[in-house]
């Protein structure tokens, strides 16, 4: 697999380099020294996974550490300063340009990218973050679970490049240009940290009973905490007796009261509401289908990437025909999903269902099953994104190898703040109010920092075709740059001892 042919024409003086003649490829060391997960912790020498390379940079927040004596014994797999590592397993192409680190170790998903003295380090790296790399990455393609890329494969991609001289130039214009991008994408970024900030000072005024004060001294007739209790016991009675009666369900575990422990952390609220366990509001919540998708079919899947800000993003879908899995698992309008498997930060995101199109869910989201005689689904939707509830969710879920879970049952222990359904009625509508504008302004930001991306994009693609920078003819020609790196590699090899099997062949 190469990427010899490009859909544009280089200036006369650059020419087409392979990448494993101006960089030296070093993999990580796979022997019996290599150190497993285990034997990294939080003091040493630095040991770099793919998860570890974010934004272009090497991001220390969750490094692993390897003890020197273990790095000792490694016999490659070390990068220094200026070395660019790059990933070759999994997330195919992500890249990063070590600028900070003095020496560390790669793990086997990674490999290092060592340009030749005689070639920009910078230049390399950003051509690596360039449309042209990635796709020559998409043109690769081994057809497992898992795509991965040899050094061999990594070493044929086609570099297009000038002379030194030009490389400095194109690597001065890039940084000058993303300097500017960086200054928009900071204020975009404060803008949209500013925006979650109110989001959730709204929320928590909502759920702390602030939002509907003046409305509750107009509404007399409220049930105190103690009626309240009552109405939810009730009704959640009911809605066991009709599942029972339908043969839906088994009869629904009792609710065990909120410990003196977790209350003592809870804010207040007013004295018409009460803190009790999510638990009250459903019978029973429902796990999602295990069976295999399709990418096409009769019916969506709604899968945890489709929990988007409280909604369901009906892009990047998957579907089934199997009609049983449909019966068992269709959404009805107004149900609540919640991911109860991800990534520590978004694992407990939960979106409302309104019936847009037929679908079911996946096995890694949590159905409700909220009764509507104690809670309105947007509230209770609303709710589980506020931090309060995000908070709980940190306190409890179980933490893997790079994802958590908050299973049913920790789900159902959620502390919850009831009131009047009338009061959830009223509280709904004036955040769908305060919040529209806010929704609508965060996509606004979103748009424009995906237009910054795109925009990073269209920068090294001109890089890389000559219509960045001026063309120099003063500049040496890459044809006599890439001459010169061949003749020292060439005396470099005849410098190389003989291995002992060759001198035995040379003797025969």
């Amino acid at each position: 697999m190469t990427n010899a042919s490009f859909d544009f024409g280089l200036p006369d003086n650059w020419a087409n380099a392979a990448l494993g003649l101006v960089c030296e490829l070093i993999n990580g060391d796979r022997g019996k020294n290599y150190p497993g997960r285990k034997m990294l912790s939080k003091d040493g020498i630095p040991f770099v996974n793919a998860g570890d390379l974010q934004n272009g940079e090497i991001s220390t927040e969750r490094l692993g550490y390897v003890p020197s004596e273990i790095f000792d014994l490694l016999r490659s797999g070390k990068f220094g300063l200026s070395d660019i590592l790059y990933c070759i397993r999994g997330s195919l192409g992500k890249v990063a340009f070590n600028s900070q680190l003095p020496v560390g170790g790669i793990a086997s998903s990674l490999i290092i990218v060592r340009p030749n003295p005689q070639i920009s380090a910078q230049y390399i790296y950003y051509y690596l973050s360039s449309p042209l790399a990635r796709r020559a990455i998409q043109e690769f393609d081994n057809g497992t679970a898992q795509p991965n890329l040899s050094g061999a494969d990594l070493a044929k991609f086609q570099v297009p490049l000038p002379g030194v001289r030009t490389q400095q130039k194109i690597v001065a214009k890039i940084e000058e240009l993303f300097s500017e991008l960086d200054k928009g994408v900071e204020s975009l970024t404060a803008a949209r940290e500013q925006l979650k900030a109110y989001r959730q000072s709204v929320l928590k005024a909502a759920f702390e009973g602030k939002l509907t004060a003046h409305w509750r001294k107009q509404h007399t007739e409220l049930p105190d905490a103690e009626a309240l209790r009552e109405s939810l016991s009730r009704a959640r009675s009911a809605q066991a007796f009709e599942l029972e009666k339908r043969r839906r369900a088994r009869k629904p575990a009792p609710v065990t009261p909120l410990t003196a422990e977790v209350l003592e952390i809870l804010p207040g609220i007013p004295s018409e509401w009460v803190w009790e366990k999510l638990g009250w509001l459903t019978c029973g919540v429902e796990y999602g289908t295990s069976a295999k998708s399709s990418k096409s079919g009769r019916v969506p899947v709604v899968r945890m990437g489709n929990i988007q800000n409280g909604v369901i993003d009906w892009d990047n879908l998957v579907f089934t025909d199997d009609v049983a899995e449909i019966a068992k698992y269709s959404l009805c309008s107004g149900d609540v999903l919640f991911n109860r498997t991800n990534s520590p930060e978004l694992v407990g995101k939960t979106a409302i269902y309104r019936g847009e199109r037929s679908a079911i869910y996946a096995g890694y989201l949590i159905r409700i099953n909220h009764n509507e005689a104690i809670v309105d689904g947007d509230y209770l939707n609303f709710f589980l994104n506020s931090h309060s509830a995000r908070s709980y969710g940190n306190s409890v879920k179980t933490d893997g190898v790079n994802q958590s879970n908050i299973n049913g049952e920790k789900l159902q222990s959620y502390p919850f703040p009831y009131c009047s359904l009338a009061e959830q009625q009223e509280i709904v509508r004036l955040l769908q109010g305060k919040l529209s504008l806010c929704d609508n302004l965060f996509v606004d930001v979103e748009s424009q920092l995906s237009r910054s991306d795109a925009l990073r994009q269209a920068i090294l693609k001109r890089a890389f075709s000559g219509q960045l920078v001026p063309q120099d003819d003063r500049d040496e020609p890459a044809s006599v740059l890439l001459k010169r790196i061949r003749a020292e590699q060439d005396k470099g090899n005849k410098k190389k001892p003989r291995s002992r099997n060759n001198r035995r062949k040379e003797a025969a």
